[in-house]
């Protein structure tokens, strides 16, 4: 195993779920889970985003690292909004990473990280998945309060005593985040030495038509923040 995958090896062909948005973060953690031996099972949402061209990114990257099944699920948030990336909110915009202001930016999708892991968790039952991986992160993140140790903690005690297999003890369901003390730098790096191909990913929450990304946006800044750094050294 690489010393840049947090993730142990696991007898070949172990099914996993991992969410994958077709952004840096879980492209890397599609690579991880890859390396360690699990057979991907791979989940896309489709929410209602501004920022749909992700959609396409995460469907060729299961192509690409060739995923045992890569499920697109349809559920519209825009019902709801709340969030600049699921209603007529503007997505803020900023000339440097340093002008990005500190709590929980307009952005944030109120609950998307519990829906997400709520699907995931009623595929991995049906696998007899023990694993969910997802590619939250601690340390080079936008605030948002679903992507928290404590978060990920608490929802793994729920989806044991939630779900038939873990009543039973059929199963013991983990949520694995191997990002999570990662910074964005250390996560580049990381995938680099697995073979991701960041070029096949977007991060931008406000892109053009064409998926062009904005430059401005938090996402953005902050990617580009990773690689100037992981470029560094």
């Amino acid at each position: 195993m690489s010393t840049m995958n947090p993730l142990a090896p696991v007898p070949r062909g172990t099914p996993a779920v991992v969410l994958l948005s077709g952004g840096l973060d879980s492209a890397t953690v599609l690579a991880m889970a890859t390396q360690a031996g699990y057979a991907v099972n791979a989940l896309t949402f489709r929410y209602g985003q501004r920022h749909g061209v992700e959609i396409a990114r995460a469907t060729a990257l299961a192509a690409h690292w060739k995923v045992a099944r890569h499920v697109v699920a349809d559920i519209d948030l825009r019902l709801f909004g709340g969030s600049a990336l699921t209603a007529d909110i503007a997505v803020p915009k900023h000339d440097d990473v340093s002008a990005i202001g500190a709590g929980i930016p307009v952005t944030y999708v109120p609950a998307r990280n519990t829906i997400f892991l709520s699907f995931a968790l009623a595929w991995a039952e049906t696998l007899d998945a023990q694993d969910i991986c997802i590619g939250v992160n601690a340390l080079d993140y936008s605030g948002y309060p679903d992507c928290r140790p404590e978060y990920i903690a608490a929802f793994e005690r729920m989806a044991n005593l939630a779900t038939k297999a873990g009543v039973e003890g059929r199963t013991q369901l983990r949520i694995r985040t191997p990002l999570m003390q990662m910074t964005k730098a250390d996560i580049i790096r990381a995938g680099r030495a697995l073979g991701v191909d960041y070029a096949m990913t977007v991060s931008c929450y406000d892109p053009a038509a064409d998926g062009t990304a904005c430059a401005r946006c938090d996402a953005c800044l902050l990617r580009a923040k990773g690689f100037a750094e992981a470029d560094a050294r």
